[in-house]
């Protein structure tokens, strides 16, 4: 899942931000509203982190345009707010979920995977498919049994098969995905990532749809 953090506490965005890579989501950190909103408007993120006071504005007036827009992604306050009243804006402004800092970086990982959980078409958090097992949440796999160690860019690649269960994920969109772990992507990178992928789990698993995209198998 690709996610946007928009804090501008340096010490915090950067402990959040490392600690959500590590969980192997792809993250994108900004600082300012119009950073943000220019993120959120050019990417399809999966989720939003998103501080209420912010250098040029309010957090809370960036969420009622995101909503107002018809952006549908989820969202999680990370404020030092902590009045029932700022809460109450911040859910009728459309957020999905509020954590009061300082906050421990456990609880807000469960957190994601909760909202992201309410929101995905494929909900379960035990995954299935033949001899394969996948657990979402974390980030495990095992073939037969047997446990399959893969790297942060592949649970990228296979996290965004498995969210659209026997549809076609367009190339641009698993490019995307990759772009955020901040490397510089050549041309033949989703091929390389996809081809290691299937080193991995199979290669009969992943099917690709020529000048499209790819699928995973569901038998």
């Amino acid at each position: 899942m690709r996610i946007l953090l928009v804090e501008d506490d340096k010490m915090i965005g950067q402990a959040v931000r490392d600690h959500v890579a590590a969980a192997a989501h792809a993250i994108d950190w900004m600082c300012t509203i119009g950073d943000a909103e220019a993120a959120a408007g050019s990417v399809d993120y999966g989720l939003i982190l998103l501080d209420l006071q912010l250098p040029d504005g309010r957090g809370i007036d960036l969420l009622k345009r995101l909503r107002n827009d018809g952006m549908a992604m989820p969202v999680i306050i990370l404020t030092a707010r902590d009045q029932i009243s700022d809460r109450i804006e911040g859910l009728n402004a459309g957020a999905d979920d509020y954590l009061v800092k300082p906050f421990d970086l456990g609880e807000l990982q469960a957190r994601i995977m909760a909202v992201a959980r309410r929101y995905d078409a494929n909900p379960r958090t035990i995954i299935r498919i033949a001899d394969i097992e996948i657990d979402r949440p974390q980030h495990r796999i095992a073939i037969a049994g047997e446990p399959v160690v893969l790297t942060s860019r592949e649970w990228a690649v296979l996290d965004l098969l498995i969210a659209r269960p026997g549809a076609i994920v367009p190339k641009d969109r698993i490019e995307e995905a990759l772009y955020a772990f901040g490397s510089e992507i050549e041309s033949n990178t989703v091929e390389v990532y996809v081809s290691r992928l299937r080193k991995k789990i199979g290669r009969d698993r992943i099917k690709t749809a020529r000048g499209i995209g790819y699928t995973l198998a569901q038998a």
